[in-house]
Protein backbone atom coordinates (compact mmCIF):
# COMPACT_ATOMS: atom_id res chain seq x y z
CA UNK A 1 0.00 0.00 0.00
CA UNK A 2 3.09 2.00 0.80
CA UNK A 3 4.33 1.52 -2.46
CA UNK A 4 1.39 2.83 -4.40
CA UNK A 5 1.12 5.66 -2.15
CA UNK A 6 4.46 6.47 -3.50
CA UNK A 7 4.03 5.81 -6.48
CA UNK A 8 0.69 8.35 -6.84
CA UNK A 9 2.71 11.01 -4.74
CA UNK A 10 5.01 10.96 -7.07
CA UNK A 11 3.04 10.98 -10.36
CA UNK A 12 1.04 13.91 -9.09
CA UNK A 13 4.09 15.72 -7.69
CA UNK A 14 6.10 15.20 -11.43
CA UNK A 15 3.96 18.07 -12.49
CA UNK A 16 5.52 20.07 -10.17
CA UNK A 17 7.34 22.52 -13.19
CA UNK A 18 4.57 23.96 -14.74
CA UNK A 19 3.78 27.48 -14.91
CA UNK A 20 -0.03 27.35 -14.76
CA UNK A 21 -0.46 24.25 -12.80
CA UNK A 22 1.99 26.08 -10.28
CA UNK A 23 -0.11 29.05 -10.23
CA UNK A 24 -3.12 27.07 -10.06
CA UNK A 25 -2.39 24.51 -7.04
CA UNK A 26 -0.12 27.61 -4.76
CA UNK A 27 -3.55 29.79 -4.95
CA UNK A 28 -6.21 27.10 -4.46
CA UNK A 29 -4.57 25.67 -1.30
CA UNK A 30 -5.04 28.49 0.80
CA UNK A 31 -8.73 27.80 0.52
CA UNK A 32 -8.41 24.76 2.64
CA UNK A 33 -6.65 27.02 5.27
CA UNK A 34 -7.04 28.23 8.53
CA UNK A 35 -7.76 31.55 8.13
CA UNK A 36 -9.73 31.35 4.90
CA UNK A 37 -12.01 28.29 6.35
CA UNK A 38 -12.56 30.07 9.42
CA UNK A 39 -13.21 33.18 7.69
CA UNK A 40 -15.38 31.87 5.33
CA UNK A 41 -17.76 30.05 7.63
CA UNK A 42 -18.30 33.45 10.04
CA UNK A 43 -18.53 35.75 7.10
CA UNK A 44 -21.63 33.38 6.83
CA UNK A 45 -22.49 32.59 9.92
CA UNK A 46 -23.08 36.78 10.30
CA UNK A 47 -24.27 37.81 6.64
CA UNK A 48 -27.09 35.01 6.02
CA UNK A 49 -30.18 34.21 7.69
CA UNK A 50 -32.28 30.84 7.79
CA UNK A 51 -31.10 27.81 6.47
CA UNK A 52 -27.93 29.01 4.95
CA UNK A 53 -27.18 30.53 8.18
CA UNK A 54 -28.04 27.56 10.24
CA UNK A 55 -25.66 25.26 7.29
CA UNK A 56 -23.15 27.76 8.31
CA UNK A 57 -23.06 27.10 12.03
CA UNK A 58 -23.23 23.29 10.78
CA UNK A 59 -20.15 23.85 8.79
CA UNK A 60 -18.26 25.80 11.74
CA UNK A 61 -18.86 22.97 14.14
CA UNK A 62 -17.88 20.23 11.49
CA UNK A 63 -14.87 22.11 10.58
CA UNK A 64 -14.06 22.02 14.75
CA UNK A 65 -14.94 18.76 15.41
CA UNK A 66 -12.98 17.03 12.20
CA UNK A 67 -9.99 18.98 13.57
CA UNK A 68 -9.71 16.78 17.20
CA UNK A 69 -9.09 13.52 15.19
CA UNK A 70 -6.79 15.17 12.88
CA UNK A 71 -4.86 16.62 15.84
CA UNK A 72 -4.42 13.47 17.74
CA UNK A 73 -4.01 10.86 14.75
CA UNK A 74 -1.06 13.76 14.18
CA UNK A 75 0.41 13.30 17.77
CA UNK A 76 -0.03 9.63 17.60
CA UNK A 77 0.80 8.69 14.07
CA UNK A 78 3.44 11.06 13.53
CA UNK A 79 4.04 10.72 9.83
CA UNK A 80 6.68 12.65 8.35
CA UNK A 81 5.81 14.73 5.05
CA UNK A 82 6.48 12.82 1.59
CA UNK A 83 9.16 15.94 0.52
CA UNK A 84 11.09 14.77 3.89
CA UNK A 85 11.28 11.13 2.76
CA UNK A 86 10.96 10.25 -1.07
CA UNK A 87 13.49 11.28 -3.24
CA UNK A 88 12.84 13.69 -5.98
CA UNK A 89 10.36 15.16 -4.48
CA UNK A 90 9.66 18.95 -5.22
CA UNK A 91 8.25 21.94 -2.82
CA UNK A 92 7.60 24.99 -2.27
CA UNK A 93 10.12 27.21 -0.18
CA UNK A 94 9.58 27.11 3.61
CA UNK A 95 7.49 23.87 3.87
CA UNK A 96 5.65 22.62 6.64
CA UNK A 97 7.56 20.25 8.73
CA UNK A 98 5.01 18.74 11.34
CA UNK A 99 3.13 15.53 10.23
CA UNK A 100 0.98 14.83 7.09
CA UNK A 101 -1.44 12.54 8.33
CA UNK A 102 -4.03 13.25 7.76
CA UNK A 103 -4.43 16.42 5.50
CA UNK A 104 -5.50 19.27 7.63
CA UNK A 105 -6.37 21.40 4.84
CA UNK A 106 -8.32 18.50 2.72
CA UNK A 107 -10.23 18.01 6.10
CA UNK A 108 -11.00 21.40 6.32
CA UNK A 109 -12.32 21.87 2.85
CA UNK A 110 -14.44 19.48 2.94
CA UNK A 111 -16.21 19.78 6.81
CA UNK A 112 -17.73 22.99 5.29
CA UNK A 113 -18.42 22.71 2.01
CA UNK A 114 -20.31 19.41 2.50
CA UNK A 115 -22.84 20.94 4.47
CA UNK A 116 -23.61 23.42 1.69
CA UNK A 117 -23.93 20.93 -0.54
CA UNK A 118 -26.37 18.60 0.91
CA UNK A 119 -28.27 21.90 1.32
CA UNK A 120 -28.58 22.52 -1.84
CA UNK A 121 -26.86 19.59 -3.92
CA UNK A 122 -26.77 22.08 -7.38
CA UNK A 123 -23.90 23.63 -5.34
CA UNK A 124 -22.09 20.34 -5.57
CA UNK A 125 -21.04 21.22 -9.16
CA UNK A 126 -18.76 24.04 -7.72
CA UNK A 127 -17.78 23.07 -4.24
CA UNK A 128 -16.88 19.71 -5.48
CA UNK A 129 -13.87 20.41 -7.44
CA UNK A 130 -13.04 23.33 -5.42
CA UNK A 131 -12.35 20.26 -2.50
CA UNK A 132 -11.04 17.92 -5.19
CA UNK A 133 -8.28 21.23 -6.14
CA UNK A 134 -7.13 21.49 -2.42
CA UNK A 135 -6.85 17.76 -2.00
CA UNK A 136 -4.92 17.58 -5.14
CA UNK A 137 -2.88 21.00 -4.48
CA UNK A 138 -1.49 19.27 -1.00
CA UNK A 139 0.33 16.16 -3.04
CA UNK A 140 0.88 18.46 -5.94
CA UNK A 141 2.83 20.66 -3.60
CA UNK A 142 4.94 17.93 -2.08
CA UNK A 143 3.09 18.19 1.49
CA UNK A 144 0.42 14.92 1.61
CA UNK A 145 0.24 11.64 0.39
CA UNK A 146 -2.40 10.79 -1.88
CA UNK A 147 -3.40 8.48 1.60
CA UNK A 148 -3.18 11.63 3.89
CA UNK A 149 -5.74 13.45 1.66
CA UNK A 150 -7.87 10.52 0.83
CA UNK A 151 -8.39 10.08 4.86
CA UNK A 152 -8.78 13.81 4.97
CA UNK A 153 -11.89 14.26 2.56
CA UNK A 154 -13.27 11.16 3.86
CA UNK A 155 -13.06 12.91 7.66
CA UNK A 156 -13.99 16.24 6.54
CA UNK A 157 -17.41 14.52 4.41
CA UNK A 158 -18.28 12.58 7.44
CA UNK A 159 -18.45 15.29 9.92
CA UNK A 160 -20.05 17.60 7.32
CA UNK A 161 -22.61 15.11 7.02
CA UNK A 162 -23.00 14.62 10.31
CA UNK A 163 -23.46 18.08 11.73
CA UNK A 164 -25.77 18.87 8.65
CA UNK A 165 -28.24 15.78 9.84
CA UNK A 166 -27.62 17.04 13.45
CA UNK A 167 -28.94 20.49 12.09
CA UNK A 168 -32.05 18.67 9.93
CA UNK A 169 -32.68 16.45 12.94
CA UNK A 170 -33.40 19.79 14.84
CA UNK A 171 -30.89 18.58 17.62
CA UNK A 172 -29.30 21.46 17.90
CA UNK A 173 -30.23 25.34 17.48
Amino acid sequence: MYALDCKSFHYINSYFDHKILNRFFRNITHLGGATTTIMTVLIFIVLTTGFIRQTAIASGLSLLCSHLPVALVKKLLPRKRPYLVLENSQVLENPLTDCSFPSGHTTAIFSIIIPFILLYPILGLILLPIGFSVAISRVYLGLHYPSDILVGSLLGTFTGNLFYQLLMNGLFL
